[in-house]
């Protein structure tokens, strides 16, 4: 296959993401996108640029998925959205990326999980922070054992509050699962490899105090919480915890990413271009460098995260490799996610069996 020919499901902010990624990655290119409001379709053209005449518009993504011309699906719709289109999108024989989370439910996963095992073609959700530079160093140093055996991983995101989306739709826990589905999906994704386990246990704590307290749309306020603290058991007794705030703009980094094991810790930032690692008895910490790597011919909203993601996706493609990022880690992050949203609502531990999920779950 010389050229991959993408269509793109979902023109917002991040459907325009993935044009530019794409545009920008050698032997890809856009032939069609989607998406009902014109609007959107108008910031398409724009990322376009001087290919946009070249390429199919449409206000449906059922007649993008019957184009013969596309080759491979991007489904970067709103959230409440996914599970209608990647039940169209997985009846194709058309390789799928489909942008976090998987779903807003992990009923909806779960069935998404076993479309995807009756296909032969690619199906990949696009956790991308994996292939940030600092965390694609901390995943390597990681697992190459420099810290023994892990113990315990601590994420904190402070950062800025949810931006302004077509419709509003991320003001509403029933259109994105809730903050710590929509926003800490990657999170939790990050946590399971870094244990290298799966969860069986969340217990949370969080609630809505500062952001968008004021907005109303269509006779309803927004619920997205805006703070948490989420505590991870494994299955292999690893613990993990996330600290997350979204009205934190005046820190220094927006990630810090920790995980300490039996003989070192190792931690990194993001922003940042360098991964710190120190043993317990040892004075001192080794630095590894993380630098943005030279390939990577769009940087865009993730530290260049996103253009790695569609080079590996392209490479799977053409070789026939199966997906680094498969449909089981989607349904594991979402599932995390709505357990802490249930445990916040419900104020008690909330097993991962609830959702019918066990570490042996395939």
């Amino acid at each position: 296959m010389e050229t991959i020919r993408f269509g793109v499901i979902g023109t917002g902010m991040m459907g325009c993401e993935h044009i530019g990624n794409i545009e920008a990655l050698p032997g890809a290119e856009v032939v069609a996108v989607s998406d009902p409001s014109p609007r959107s379709l108008g910031w398409a053209r724009t990322t376009l640029g001087l290919r946009a005449d070249e390429v199919e518009y449409s206000a449906d993504h059922r007649g993008l998925l019957t184009n013969p011309s596309v080759d491979a699906v991007v489904v970067a719709s709103p959230n409440f959205t996914h599970i209608d289109v990647l039940r169209d999108s997985l009846s194709t024989d058309k390789h799928v990326l489909i942008e976090k989370p998987l779903c807003t439910t992990v009923a909806d996963c779960l069935e998404v999980n076993a479309l995807a095992k009756e296909r032969t073609a690619l199906t990949w959700v696009a956790l991308e922070y994996r292939f940030m530079p600092t965390i694609s160093v901390l995943l390597d140093q990681v697992q190459s054992g420099v810290c023994g055996e892990v113990k315990m991983v601590a994420i904190r995101e402070h950062r800025f509050p949810f931006l302004e989306k077509v419709g509003n739709w991320n003001r509403f826990t029933a259109k994105t699962g809730g903050t710590l589905v929509e926003k800490c999906c990657h999170f939790f994704d990050l946590m399971c490899h870094l244990a290298d386990s799966r969860p069986t246990m969340v217990f949370a704590s969080g609630g809505q105090d500062v952001n968008h307290l004021d907005e109303v749309y269509d006779g309803h306020r927004a619920d997205m919480i805006d703070n948490a603290f989420v505590i991870v058991e494994f299955a292999n007794g690893v613990r993990g915890h996330l600290d997350l705030c979204m009205f934190a703009e005046g820190g220094r980094f927006e990630q810090e990413i920790t995980v300490t094991g039996s003989s070192a810790k190792c931690e990194t930032t993001v922003p940042g271009d360098v991964v710190w690692w120190g043993k317990r008895h040892e004075p001192g910490q080794v630095e590894v460098p993380a630098p943005l790597l030279p390939s990577v011919a769009y940087e865009g909203f993730h530290h260049g995260a996103s253009f790695l993601e569609h080079e590996r996706f392209a490479e799977c493609v053409r070789t026939g490799l199966p997906a680094e990022v498969p449909v089981l880690d989607g349904v594991w992050s979402v599932a995390m996610g709505a357990a802490a949203q249930l445990s916040i609502a419900e104020r008690r531990p909330v097993e991962l069996a609830e959702f019918g999920l066990t570490p042996q779950f395939r």
